[in-house]
């Protein structure tokens, strides 16, 4: 930022110093031959001067004129030209000074009918004097442009290192570091900015604080339910009738994994960016959530399939990635039909050098239709009397982790979820074929 408020700046000074400056250099070339040329006038009407008050009362120069006197008002190196009038001769003439002059600077002055005055000199003094003026007048403008370099220079850094500061700090806040910053920079508006970004790290940081309260207090409530709950089912396991007892147990098993899903949520929540760690067995993960609801999938009538590679991993929170599959293998259910397959594969990049994981979760039903799929990704948003909350619950817990889930294809619809991997494959390992 700092190099293009610098390349302004400096652009506008040097369009600035080129409109006055060549101007101004022009000026200083005419003055200094003005100058010269009103000097020889004055010389020619000193020397005009002379030879009237040498003239008679009948207008003649009867003994020649006097060069004495004259000849100290001719510049030196210059030349005179007299031309004046005598009883014998109209136009007689006299030269005092130089006998020839190359590249001369000409001034004459007519006296009517008494004489005529032509005063010639060098013009390469007068030419070194120009160019002396001209250096002058461009030294002074490069000093100008040089001190409103260092204007600029200064004005600069004064601009952009507070917007740089003000950017770090926003970027500090984004990534959760909302430690305060007194620092202040002396520009109104970018102090009114730290102001600003002041307020929002107390508000957000307060916010942050009363979340991970209630998150907190919402799953100790749960857990205490859920621990109720399993009580009575263990009671229940007790009982004489085994289609009892084994309705309790499948009902406990389904408790105790909710209680893991709780904790891992929370712990999820209170952890490092998933960046930080160690890939986990992507496979391992999902067929978890498969087996949990191939027997649902059973009593509609439908199949719950797990394919894949073993040996792909990704840098994920498990639970994250559960839940986020749970809720697509949830709609598949309720909203799709025929076979529902949970396929991981990878998929190359064109940014890294690694493939991503790819999580594809398709099924053989209508699929969605057209001006549904732009809001399928709200929340609240629904068109099955469903809150609408899943599918933007499944895309936040995704992106959490730093990947992406995305609708790839509405008829029959298939959802892909991609994440950073780091791809371990044995030479038995193979992948289905991009789509």
């Amino acid at each position: 930022m700092r190099r293009r408020i610098l390349r302004s700046i400096l652009t506008v000074l040097t369009i600035t110093t080129v409109v006055l400056g060549v101007p101004l250099i022009y000026t200083a070339w005419l003055w200094v031959e003005d100058i010269t040329r009103n000097d020889l006038q004055s010389r020619l009407e000193r020397i005009a001067a002379e030879v009237i008050a040498q003239e008679q009362i009948d207008g003649y120069v009867h003994d020649g004129l006097d060069v004495r006197a004259i000849r100290a008002l001719v510049p030196e190196g210059g030349r005179l030209t007299v031309v004046y009038p005598t009883p014998t001769d109209n136009a007689a003439r006299t030269d005092i000074g130089a006998e020839k002059i190359d590249d001369p600077l000409v001034e004459s002055l007519s006296m009517g009918t008494s004489a005529s005055l032509r005063l010639e000199v060098p013009a390469g003094p007068m030419h070194a004097r120009q160019e002396q003026a001209v250096a002058a007048v461009a030294l002074a403008v490069l000093a100008s442009l040089g001190a409103a370099f260092s204007v600029a220079v200064v004005t600069a850094r004064r601009v952009a290192d507070p917007l740089r500061d003000v950017a770090a700090r926003a970027a500090r806040l984004a990534m959760g570091d909302f430690r305060p910053d007194p620092r202040r920079h002396g520009i109104a508006e970018l102090d009114r900015v730290s102001d600003v970004l002041d307020s929002a790290t107390v508000e957000i940081a307060g916010r942050l604080q009363r979340e991970h309260a209630l998150v907190a207090d919402v799953s100790h409530q749960l857990r205490s339910r859920l621990t109720a709950v399993r009580l009575r089912l263990d009671e229940l396991s007790t009982h004489n009738d085994p289609e009892v007892v084994h309705e309790a147990e499948e009902a406990m098993a389904q408790v105790d994994r909710l209680t893991d899903a709780i904790d891992d949520l929370v712990r999820a929540s209170r952890s490092e960016d998933a960046a930080d760690r160690d890939p986990v067995p992507v496979m391992a993960e999902l067929r978890g959530v498969v087996a949990e609801w191939t027997h649902p999938f059973h009593e509609a009538g439908r199949e719950l399939s797990l394919i894949g590679d073993e040996s792909l991993r990704a840098p994920i929170t498990g639970s994250r990635l559960r839940e986020a599959v749970t809720v697509l293998v949830d709609n598949a259910l309720m909203h799709g039909g025929g076979t529902c397959t949970v396929s991981v594969r990878t998929v190359p990049t064109m940014s890294s050098r690694d493939p991503l994981v790819c999580v594809e979760v398709a099924d053989e039903g209508e699929g969605i239709r057209d001006e549904m799929a732009p809001h399928i990704f709200d929340r609240g948003f629904s068109a099955g009397g469903s809150t609408g909350v899943g599918l933007a619950l499944a895309r936040a817990l995704v992106e959490a982790d730093g990947g992406r889930l995305e609708l790839q294809r509405r008829r029959p619809a298939l959802f892909a979820v991609f994440l950073g991997s780091k791809v371990n494959r044995s030479q038995n390992a193979t992948l289905t074929e991009p789509r």
